[in-house]
């Protein structure tokens, strides 16, 4: 436990000062990934994947059967300790998603339901962009060699994962991620997230920014 808080302390000072140097410039792809790992020095290559795959597809599927994933949310939050240091984060580099923490919900900002409602809609309404995920994944994998980015087994991990990316295949976080970084949050769509969850969560320390200055 002690070993988790001393994380948690750590991981929210480098979300804020991490922060503070977005919004001196704009933010390059090559900016977005250093960002990320600067943040989450643990993440390995499917973790950069997944934050960029989730700024793609969103929740990357239809939800037909709300009861299930309501069960499912209501299990974690019961289940699992999902105290974060942050509420939310974006996605990827344009953050056309966000992540919603759970803690959001078990400090009492959002509703199971609010969060539940806004993830569904995100899911069902959302309107994938023109440019082909392979693409943008390559673009990434570039970008991370030609700018010597570290980012722990990059050379043993990219060759399955630029694979997956040629069939629009989702990946789970790492479970080096999942030790340090104890993540469980839900993805909401951008506009519904400043319009109905964003006001919720204004005034709290517990922010990280989606500034527009921030992307480009």
């Amino acid at each position: 436990m002690k070993t988790k808080s001393l994380i948690i302390i750590v991981l929210c000072f480098c979300l804020l000062a991490s922060s503070c140097r977005q919004k001196e410039q704009p933010q390059t792809l090559q900016m977005a990934l250093e960002h990320m790992m600067d943040t989450y020095p643990e993440a390995r290559l499917q973790d950069i994947y997944k934050s960029y795959y989730q700024d793609h597809f969103g929740p990357g599927h239809l939800i037909t059967d709300t009861a299930m994933v309501r069960h499912y949310l209501y299990s974690e939050l019961s289940e699992n300790d999902v105290s974060y240091p942050i509420y939310y984060e974006p996605t990827g580099r344009e953050g056309r998603f966000v992540r919603v923490f759970l803690s959001a919900v078990t400090d009492s900002l959002v509703s199971a339901e609010e969060l539940l409602d806004a993830f569904v809609r995100s899911a069902n309404e959302f309107k994938e962009p023109q440019t082909e995920w392979v693409t943008e994944w390559a673009e990434i994998v570039r970008t991370i060699r030609d700018n010597e980015i570290y980012v722990e087994g990059f050379e043993e991990d990219e060759p399955a994962l630029t694979e997956a990316a040629k069939n629009n295949k989702a990946m789970h976080h790492s479970r080096a991620y999942n030790d340090a970084y104890f993540p469980h949050y839900r993805i909401v769509r951008r506009d519904i997230f400043e319009k109905e969850i964003l006001p919720k969560l204004s005034g709290s320390i517990h922010t990280n920014s989606l500034d527009e200055e921030t992307r480009q």
